[in-house]
């Protein structure tokens, strides 16, 4: 792996781990009265970590925007069919 690609991976993972810590938080204090605590924030950053390793890995691996093409390409396809 080289250190480009490595740096953008931390830069996903980091942010997803933000973003994940976040959104754990507003439901924690929107759903129950559970005061936040650094006990709870450790909870889900634990929670938050594998998640944020998954979502990184699928969007390292998986070309969406091929997939994307692929089955838009083929229901346009369908569509004229159908039409003519």
């Amino acid at each position: 792996m080289n250190w480009k690609r490595l740096e953008v991976f931390l830069e996903f993972f980091i942010f997803g781990v933000i973003v994940g810590v976040i959104e754990d938080l507003i439901a924690i204090k929107v759903v129950t009265s559970e005061p936040i605590t650094w006990r709870v924030i450790g909870i889900i950053i634990l929670i938050a970590l594998p998640f944020a390793f998954i979502g990184e890995i699928l969007v390292d691996k998986i070309d969406f925007v091929e997939i994307f093409e692929k089955f838009f390409e083929k229901n346009e396809n369908q569509f004229i069919d159908k039409k003519n």
